[in-house]
């Protein structure tokens, strides 16, 4: 079993507890302002449902996909959709969406099936469409309070994007984190372009 999985079957409360509530609004109008009215989103490793739950109130058409079936349960109740339990590496639908949100999900692959998952997320956007992702801020790959992390900063991600010429940064960001407490730790905030 996956123990980053368990780590989020096992502390479903409490991670949702400190995100669900999470103001993210300027990164998610950011994202939004990419995107046409009534857009298709893929809301990739959705975890409480916080950002599934904003872009429907903004009559996106949503999708939302975890790999925690606690997570799976509680979002569904939260927005009200049925989320999809699936891992990362399940994703195979093409020219679907015409936007994928992976806020801090990602994050918990290693870098050389993060690398597969990305050009899947490509295959899945429509021309032209935007992938926001966001990573904790700096070089560390590896299990870090119980779960997998790897950590990108502007350079060490331009080089590993380089690998899928079918996408380009189209806008980058760095912002202390959001959650009370945590303001020291930093996040690099992608915008990538099919």
């Amino acid at each position: 079993m996956d123990p980053t999985i368990d780590y989020y079957n096992l502390n479903a409360e409490n991670f949702i507890e400190n995100t669900q509530n999470v103001d993210m609004h300027l990164a998610q109008d950011k994202f939004l302002h990419l995107l046409n009215e009534g857009a298709a989103i893929l809301d990739f490793g959705c975890g409480s449902g916080r950002d599934t739950k904003y872009f429907l109130d903004k009559r996106c058409r949503v999708t939302a996909t975890d790999g925690s079936a606690e997570l799976c349960r509680q979002a569904s109740v939260f927005t009200g959709i049925e989320v999809q339990e699936m891992l990362f590496q399940e994703l195979d639908d093409i020219d679907t969406y015409d936007g994928i949100w992976a806020c801090s999900s990602i994050l918990h692959l290693p870098k050389n099936e993060l690398l597969l998952v990305i050009r899947k997320m490509s295959d899945a956007l429509k021309s032209t469409g935007v992938i926001y992702t966001s990573f904790k801020y700096g070089d560390f790959e590896g299990v870090r309070n119980g779960r997998y992390f790897t950590d990108f900063n502007e350079d060490s991600f331009k080089e590993f994007i380089a690998g899928i010429p079918e996408l380009t940064i189209e806008d980058y960001w760095i912002t202390g984190d959001v959650r009370p407490g945590r303001g020291d730790e930093r996040w690099l905030n992608l915008i990538l372009r099919k």
